[in-house]
């Protein structure tokens, strides 16, 4: 058994254990705000009351809807050291998106951002059309909160845990078992219907005990989190590889290049993961030169392909000495395949490594050869929430997860992904799942056909394209229903292109095929 399973068992104990070893270290700066270890966990261990004084009892879920902050840190870690099952939500989501996601979790309680980039989080979920029964409690983490019932302030919310005491938080904390529920991530998937992937207290600390062992990261780092906290990459790979180590957090809500330069600089940051578009953007900027980024030591990259360029930029411009590449998905805890320290460049730029310990990756097609990609072992979700019929899909009777994902294996076990079955692409480091967002065009009533693809783009990486039919007598445009998506959906769903077409291509059984519009999209733009 690794560190994680035998000294923790539980993120609560995670927690504890940080602030009792690394007690007078920096664990989170934000702005002009620094919190201790020891801070941080009497932080949490408030917020934890302050859950039990709700009613949240073990087991319950409870969502986080809000950037990276100190507040969703402590709300977050405060839900789930209460026994609660933590669900975050997208923060690009629209109010509809969120309200089906806490709809299908029968969320409890929500912790939610007040007003953030000019959008109000609370008045696009009041508006949203979805009933919610199970939605007892909002907090705003803010100053004020709506004049209506179950709504309060941040402050309020922590005012009424006073009267639950430190004897009882410990006492709940300690009821959670390394086998019970931690967290349920949402992912979409060729139904177009998100499903919440469940993962345990036991995965979630061996996965990023073991993220945490291959990428190198130690006690001193100072660690820049631009991977939204609602990610994976950004929670575990972030916040709770951080706590293993007892290294330093700098959340940044953000993304803008020149706060990263500004970031790196004045806090001595030296862990930056993220998307290559992130890395992209650090090296081209023209005001690189004047920011001191001597301190930048670790870079993690994944979800789209690694140019060879990019890995020898980072190493010989930036003198950073690891650069490392990894594969994962919410089904299988986010962490699948890592490079590891020491590997050609060559590797880390066309492949995203090899198992992680303890797992098994296997291609359907055999070594060499293009095919589905499985996976086994313990970082495999114990399934969809509520959902037997969808986890049976994905998990074979032997538990090997089908990713969906096509890959080719070398003869030393680099796996490199090729294709996605699922039609996924990515967009900035987002999934985009066409199926959902081909729902939610669908909705449009000048829309009678409409399917979508990913297609290159310089700066995201992909970008959607939607090939559409409009309704008979409909003279909707591309830049109409660009408008349109932009006001219902996420941005990095939105489509970039929109190409109308008489009809969608279709085999005998109805399908789309999508194959034809990919080529289709290669040989002309759209109009």
């Amino acid at each position: 058994m690794r560190r994680g399973d035998l000294e923790w068992g539980s993120v609560p104990r995670l927690v504890r254990d940080a602030a009792r070893r690394h007690g007078e270290r920096e664990a989170v700066v934000e702005g002009r705000t620094r919190v201790t270890y020891a801070e941080l966990g009497e932080r949490v261990e408030r917020a934890a009351a302050a859950c039990i004084a709700a009613g949240i009892r073990k087991g319950d879920r409870v969502a986080v809807w809000a950037p990276n902050t100190l507040d969703w840190i402590v709300s977050a870690l405060g839900a789930v050291s209460a026994g609660a099952v933590l669900v975050p939500l997208n923060t690009r989501f629209k109010g509809t998106e969120a309200a089906y996601v806490l709809q299908r979790s029968r969320t409890r309680l929500l912790f939610v951002t007040g007003t953030f980039l000019g959008t109000s989080y609370v008045a696009s979920l009041r508006r949203a059309d979805v009933a919610l029964p199970d939605l007892e409690q909002v907090v705003v983490l803010a100053d004020s909160a709506p004049d209506a019932p179950g709504y309060r302030t941040w402050k309020e919310f922590l005012a009424d845990g006073d009267a639950v005491t430190g004897a009882q938080v410990r006492a709940r904390a300690d009821s959670v078992t390394a086998d019970d529920p931690s967290d349920i991530v949402y992912t979409s998937g060729t139904t177009g219907r998100p499903k919440g992937a469940v993962i345990t207290h036991a995965q979630t600390l061996r996965c990023y005990d073991l993220w945490s062992e291959l990428a190198g990261l130690r006690e001193d780092d100072r660690y820049l989190i631009v991977n939204p906290f609602f990610h994976t990459f950004g929670y575990k790979a972030g916040i709770i590889a951080c706590l293993t180590r007892g290294a330093t957090m700098v959340p940044q809500p953000v993304f803008n290049v020149e706060t990263v330069l500004a970031n790196i600089a004045a806090e001595r940051i030296s862990v930056l993961p993220g998307p290559p578009t992130l890395h992209q953007s650090l090296l081209d900027h023209p005001a690189r030169d004047r920011h001191d980024l001597s301190a930048l030591r670790l870079v993690v990259t994944g979800a789209a392909v690694v140019p060879l360029r990019l890995v020898e930029r980072l190493r010989t411009e930036l003198r950073i000495a690891t650069v490392l590449t990894a594969y994962g998905l919410s089904e299988a805890s986010g962490i699948v395949t890592m490079c590891r320290r020491g590997d050609d460049p060559s590797v880390i730029a066309s492949t995203s490594g090899r198992a992680i310990p303890g797992t098994e990756v296997k291609v359907l097609a055999g070594p060499g050869r293009p095919g589905e990609v499985l996976v086994r072992g313990h970082n495999v979700m114990r399934g969809y929430f509520e959902d037997p019929q969808e986890t049976s899909r994905a998990i074979t009777p032997d538990g090997w997860l089908r990713t969906g994902d096509v890959g080719v294996l070398d003869d030393a076990g680099n796996l490199r992904i090729t294709d996605r079955i699922k039609d996924m692409f990515i967009v900035g480091g987002f999934n985009a799942y066409p199926a959902e967002i081909e729902q939610l065009l669908g909705l449009h009533p000048d829309i009678a056909d409409v399917a979508v693809i990913g297609v290159p783009d310089p700066r995201l990486g992909e970008v959607g394209k939607a090939y559409a039919v409009r309704r008979d007598g409909s003279t909707l445009t591309a830049d109409d229903l660009i408008a349109w998506s932009r006001r219902e959906m996420a941005n990095y769903k939105v489509p970039r292109q929109v190409e109308f077409v008489e009809e969608l291509p279709r085999n005998a059984s109805g399908k789309v095929l999508k194959t034809e519009l990919r080529a289709q999209s290669a040989r002309r733009p759209a109009t």
